[in-house]
């Protein structure tokens, strides 16, 4: 059962990670268009900030410490054998 469980963790994560990523390059374009006069959604990405890309990166966050903790969990009292 936590093989499953961090197996879907860890996709959740991947796309997670893929959520932050392209949240920060639209904000990187949309900020370089908003200095040379070019609408490229610099409002629209203000608005979803609180919403959508915040909780993603307390999300990519939450589920990395609570990978790590399981891990090591596992490895410190679930030993295999294969010491």
């Amino acid at each position: 059962m936590k093989d499953k469980f961090l197996s879907w963790l860890n996709l959740v994560l991947v796309a997670d990670v893929f959520l932050v990523l392209f949240g920060f390059g639209w904000l990187a374009v949309a900020a370089i268009g908003e200095a040379v006069g070019v609408p490229l959604g610099l409002d629209l990405w203000h608005s979803l900030w609180q919403p959508v890309f915040n909780p993603a990166i307390g999300i990519l966050m939450a589920g990395a410490i609570i990978s790590g903790i399981v891990n090591w969990v596992s490895q410190k009292f679930l030993k295999t054998g294969n010491e």
